[in-house]
């Protein structure tokens, strides 16, 4: 079971790319949609997902907890769509939050800025002017969700396995590269242990589910790390008692063998709602 990701510039054919890749591989092609839909279901309204999908957020939303509600459903989004089998994902800042397993395999697709002009001219029947505003927006907004949320670097190659210039190659080509790569670095052990990482990510995503939503714990930028049924937690909370709600309603999610607590205390620690 193996995850490529595949992050690109816009009008770089990304998901031309990622058809064909998954078409070659047999592999699930996992969008924009299909991620959103996930997230509706867990319990995400649209208007969030709207404020903060693929941009950088305003000041005032940065502060807001809604920020740390949409990643936290991202995640859980992503690592669930990652534990269900090998599958194509795309954008969200999945090489960052699945860059620690072992079967990821992560793709960045670029293109030449006016072969792009050219593309976006034709995707939106618009005029040169235009397509060079809608391309030097939507490298901000990429640029500026990787900073905020996971202070990645979008376009650094450094963060990806693979990087392609789709101004000179097909997509159909770029697929066939991907796969050869692919089939001689991944191995049947790297699979086999990616499939026991992404349980314990899931697990971790639970026992956030659980005290964030369901129980309402004030701890804030809370982060749960499971390891073969070992959870630590690591957060902000501005009382002892929070704190060791966390760990006792942590205890009591299936599957969590015991729990630590790495959360920090801060006196009047308030954030927006």
């Amino acid at each position: 079971m193996a995850v490529i990701t595949i992050s690109r510039e816009l009008a770089a054919l990304g998901d031309e790319t990622a058809h064909e890749l998954g078409n070659l591989l047999k592999y699930r092609f996992v969008d924009k949609h299909s991620l959103e839909e996930r997230m509706k279901k867990l319990g995400v309204n649209a208007r969030k997902i709207e404020k903060y999908d693929e941009r950088k957020p305003t000041l005032f939303a940065s502060l807001s907890q809604d920020r740390d509600e949409y990643l936290h459903y991202l995640k859980t989004a992503i690592f669930s769509e990652a534990g269900q089998g090998s599958c194509v994902l795309m954008g969200r800042g999945c090489e960052v939050i699945l860059k620690e397993l072992p079967a990821v395999f992560s793709v960045f697709l670029a293109a030449p800025f006016e072969i792009r002009v050219q593309r976006v001219k034709g995707y939106f029947h618009c005029d040169e002017h235009r397509a060079r505003q809608i391309i030097e927006q939507s490298d901000r907004d990429r640029e500026g969700f990787h900073r905020y949320f996971f202070e990645s670097k979008w376009k650094n190659p450094s963060n990806y396995h693979l990087s392609l210039n789709t101004g000179m190659l097909h997509p159909e080509l770029c697929a066939d590269i991907i796969r050869g790569v692919l089939e001689k670095t991944i191995d049947k052990e790297k699979e086999t242990n990616n499939a026991l990482m992404i349980k314990d990510r899931i697990l971790g995503q639970q026992v956030l589910q659980y005290i964030l939503v369901e129980k309402k714990i004030p701890v804030h930028f809370l982060e749960a790390q499971a390891a073969s049924g070992v959870v630590t937690l690591f957060g902000v909370a501005s009382s002892q008692a929070a704190a060791e709600a966390a760990v006792q309603i942590a205890q009591e999610v299936p599957a969590v063998v015991s729990v630590k607590s790495e959360i920090q205390l801060v006196q009047e620690y308030n954030i927006m709602p």
